[in-house]
């Protein structure tokens, strides 16, 4: 039943139980409080000296010596009239009662055994009459063997206690209907930023509109609740957009292999088809340009997959010896550029990251500092010191207002657009390097060409190297 409740009737409900539960406890405390105040009432009248003992000794024999004494019952009751006295009796040891007063009260053991203690003892107890009226009963032993009870009806204590139950319970009754209303209200007043909230994310999720934000109010849980989907959705809505944009220029890049690829093999098909096939050479060089062109996809749609995975989708970060991980680039890179000089110079450096993407970082710089190092007789200058890697070229450079977008997808210079490459090498260097916990820059270097930096932290001697560094 509770799962098909509201969020509003079960936080009303909530309410209403804890204000009845608090009212029904104090309604209870002040019942238990009044009860006992009244009792205390009842017993300091029964304290002192019972009231009327002095009228006793006419009328009960062996009562104390009031007007008249033990011996003298009939000269009294001829010469006095009988006082009203108040409710009574003594106790004897044998068990006996007189009651002098108007109401007899049942005697029990215990009131007999107090005329056999010393004098000056007390009991304070409920007892009962007998006409079974409750009556709160007082026994002082006055003497050896004789025992004075005084009791005080209980009526008007359990009629009181009676009406201030009903009165109590009317105040809880109107204090339930006043917590169910104020909890309703409460509700009302609390949800509805909430409320706010259902709608936008309804409308998010028939409209797709990333662009939806929530009025923020106040710095309460629900304001940050408010934040938090205005951020979400802002992420969301750049995910999206970049998604939107790698897909528009990987189509874009992909456009020119594919239609090279498909010129190429219109032509292969149609010499084939018209009974008069290319000479030896020419297919050759065909035949190897659609091999490149097919090297050239199969990168770019690496490099694609590289970049479109998320922060948390690399390999487990282990110990890297970046040194070494920079002398293996160092011989891909003379692997395809034998041609270039590249000059080394590693010191120790080691870290915690991804070998394998570290290692494809500096090829993709390598392999940018080469390509613009083919006809220059300067070596491309390679350095590691204290965790600080550098890779210089002496190339063209990259004009100042171009530096900031260097590591952007799918970017490309404006002195390199006639060079091959998919413009996704530098952003792929940024993506490893910060997935390693360092940062990359470029900048133009004194005497012409481009020179890299790359920071990584991490430890020239392995064993201060801890994990999470």
């Amino acid at each position: 039943m509770n799962g098909r409740r509201s969020l509003r009737s079960r936080l009303t409900l909530l309410v209403a139980a804890a204000v009845a539960l608090a009212i029904a406890v104090c309604a209870m405390l002040c019942w238990f409080v009044v009860r006992a105040e009244l009792l205390r009432q009842v017993e300091r009248s029964l304290e002192g000296r019972p009231q009327g003992i002095e009228w006793i000794g006419p009328y009960c024999p062996g009562g104390p010596r009031g007007v008249g004494g033990p011996g003298d019952r009939g000269e009294a009751a001829g010469r006095r009239p009988l006082p009203r006295l108040p409710p009574i009796q003594l106790v004897y040891a044998d068990g006996g009662r007189c009651v002098a007063g108007s109401t007899p009260v049942e005697v029990t053991p215990a009131d007999v055994a107090l005329t056999h203690g010393p004098p000056g003892g007390r009991l304070l107890r409920n007892g009962v009459t007998d006409a079974g009226e409750e009556v709160r009963v007082m026994t002082k032993n006055i003497r050896p063997g004789l025992a004075v009870m005084e009791s005080r009806s209980l009526d008007e204590v359990y009629a009181t206690l009676t009406a201030l139950a009903w009165i109590l319970a009317g105040v809880t009754a109107l204090g339930v209907l006043g917590a169910a209303s104020a909890g309703l209200l409460v509700s009302r007043t609390a949800l509805r930023p909430v409320g706010r909230l259902t709608e936008a994310v309804e409308y998010v999720a028939r409209t797709e509109d990333l662009d939806t934000r929530i009025p923020v109010e106040g710095t309460d849980e629900i304001a940050r609740l408010g934040v938090s989907f205005n951020a979400m959705t802002t992420a969301l809505a750049g995910s999206r957009e970049r998604q939107r944009r790698l897909i528009a220029d990987a189509g874009h890049e992909l456009r020119t292999p594919l239609t090279s690829l498909r010129t190429n093999i219109d032509l292969l098909l149609r010499s084939e088809n018209a009974g008069r096939p290319l000479d030896a050479a020419p297919k050759r060089r065909l035949l190897a340009n659609l091999k490149a062109q097919f090297e050239e996809m199969s990168t770019l749609v690496g490099d694609l997959l590289q970049l479109s995975r998320s922060e948390d989708e690399h390999e487990p970060h282990v110990e890297v010896a970046f040194h070494d991980a920079v002398e293996a680039a160092v011989r891909r890179a003379r692997l395809r550029a034998p041609d270039t000089s590249i000059e080394v110079g590693l010191s120790p450096w080691y870290l915690r990251g991804d070998q394998a993407a570290l290692e494809r970082a500096v090829v993709n710089l390598l392999d940018n500092a080469v390509k613009f190092s083919a006809d220059r007789p300067e070596p491309v200058v390679v350095r590691l010191r204290d965790g600080e890697l550098t890779v210089r070229d002496h190339g063209p450079g990259i004009p100042g207002e171009e530096l900031p977008y260097v590591f952007d997808r799918f970017w490309r210079s404006s002195s390199a657009r006639s060079m091959p490459g998919s413009g996704l090498g530098l952003a792929i260097v940024a993506k490893a390097v910060r997935d390693a916990g360092g940062e990359v820059n470029l900048e133009n270097a004194a005497g012409g060409g481009i020179l890299a930096r790359v920071r990584l932290p991490g430890s020239p001697t392995r064993s201060l190297l801890t994990p999470g560094t």
